[in-house]
């Protein structure tokens, strides 16, 4: 590793970062001001020049949030440094490369909406950069400083936050090798419906070439709804819902004020959440409509799932065995699912108790059957989309293909200790090899290595050989 270390120059100064094994780190860049004082509760502002040559060769902090708890703590990793200036990416760039010569990817994480963060080694892009593309992961911010909804405060702070990094990037990239005519933008998880809000926006869409949506929800709901967890959290501390009330409470009662909103409830069963909230501006429709009707068919999009997205919060926590039939009850009065469906769905496992099928049910009508419409509808219209289905399945803690499992595959980082908490040892390095692939040929040049959807009328399988 270089002593002084190779310095790039953006807009706002000069930054220093590390070079090892023939790939360039610059950690903690800002592309935003620290969203404190003024600018709390606000759309995010200019960040100002700084003197000098400024460090970057570690991890900045992470925006405030509470850490996972219980069994699923103890396989999905939390940030172990929040601070106030948090608006900032993380860039990793082959050495030596040409300004402005390669394919971009631009990472936003997962965490529904109110964890997460590009420091967690998860996301170490490493792998990318080794492969001839610039990779980027950003911070924005998350739960109530991003996303509630307040008398007198934007909607979506949150989103805004990633749409300046997309700009930052368009505008800033050049310098570390990058080609702002090539960016991709990714996301998983909750970083995926962000993602989708930005591919579907007027400016997003035209700011980006390519989109990967993982796992994501493609939905946006009506302000009032969207702002049930701030009215929770506003009568929690006592306080009214609205922006003064909210920036005169330290984000760490906030985090903990809503973490005991959001305690009865999770991605999949429901209860109090965070949501993109549709506002005319940011989030004019949901993304799942605008999508299905023409609004991304300039771009290349990849979209994906695993088979069993559902097992992450049901199989380490037992909770399959205590909803069962209330749950499946429920799920198919409130989601309109059939026999039809049921029975497709155990085909997959046979094994699988009522629990299960519950949470399958709801990953299919949640996740899996808004891609599939997507995909035929731009088909119908002659856009291709590349649809996969991850199937590998781990032994750890009866996580099956779950939520989650196929990160360490498409980041090439099985064997590190974040990996192994979910896959085990036994994970295929050749099933990461290929999935890696095919995430780095589709930022490369559309091509993912197999056909779309339009030449195959399904996903594409990725599983052990």
């Amino acid at each position: 590793m270089t002593v002084d270390g190779p310095t790039v120059r953006v807009g706002a100064g000069a930054l220093r970062g590390t070079a090892e094994g023939g790939i360039v780190r610059h950690l903690g860049v800002p592309y935003a001001a620290p969203p404190v004082g003024e600018h709390r509760f606000a759309p995010p502002a200019p960040r100002d020049p700084w003197e000098g040559v400024r460090d970057a060769t570690a991890h900045g902090p992470g925006a405030p949030q509470a850490p996972y708890e219980g069994p699923i703590g103890e396989i999905l990793p939390s940030v172990d440094h929040v601070g106030d200036d948090f608006l900032h990416v993380n860039v990793w760039a082959p050495e030596h490369a040409e300004p402005g010569s390669l394919p971009v990817l631009l990472w936003f994480h997962g965490g529904a909406l109110v964890r997460g963060a590009n420091a967690l080694s998860a996301y170490d892009g490493t792998a990318f950069a080794r492969d001839g593309v610039v990779f980027v992961s950003a911070n924005y911010r998350l739960g109530s400083e991003g996303f509630s909804v307040l008398e007198g405060a934007p909607l979506n702070l949150g989103l805004a936050d990633q749409l300046a990094a997309l700009r930052w990037v368009r505008r800033e990239i050049g310098a570390f090798g990058g080609d702002p005519e090539r960016i991709t933008v990714a996301g998983q998880s909750a970083g995926a419906s962000t993602t989708a809000a930005l591919v579907a926006h007027p400016e997003g869409g035209r700011l980006m070439r390519r989109a990967i949506l993982q796992s994501g929800p493609l939905s946006a709901v009506a302000p009032d709804r969207a702002g049930r967890v701030s009215r929770l959290i506003a009568e929690d501390l006592g306080i009214p819902a609205t922006r003064d009330a909210f920036a005169d409470t330290s984000p760490k009662e906030l985090v903990a004020a809503q973490h005991r909103a959001m305690a009865t409830g999770n991605p999949l069963v429901g209860g109090p959440s965070f949501a993109l909230a549709v506002d005319g501006d940011l989030v004019p429709r949901s993304p799942y409509d605008a999508l299905r009707t023409g609004a991304a068919d300039h771009l290349d999009l990849m979209m994906g799932t695993t088979v069993e997205e559902h097992r992450l919060w049901l199989a380490p926590t037992g909770a399959d065995s205590d909803l069962g039939w209330p749950l499946l009850a429920l799920g198919s009065l409130r989601f309109g699912v059939g026999p039809a469906t049921l029975r497709r769905l155990r085909g997959r496992r046979p094994d699988m108790g009522t629990g299960m099928l519950a949470g399958a049910m709801i990953g299919e009508v949640v996740l899996e059957r808004p891609i599939r419409r997507v995909a035929r509808a731009r088909a119908a219209r002659g856009v291709d989309s590349h649809v996969y289905g991850f199937a590998w399945r781990s032994r750890v803690a009866g996580l099956g293909a779950a939520h989650c499992m196929e990160l360490p595959f498409v980041f090439d980082r099985l064997g590190t200790p974040g990996a192994l908490a979910m896959t085990g040892p036994d994970a295929p390095a050749e099933l990461a090899e290929r999935t890696h692939r095919a995430w780095v040929g589709f930022v490369r040049d559309g091509d993912p290595g197999w056909p779309a959807w339009a030449d195959r009328a399904g996903p594409h399988v990725l599983d052990a050989a």
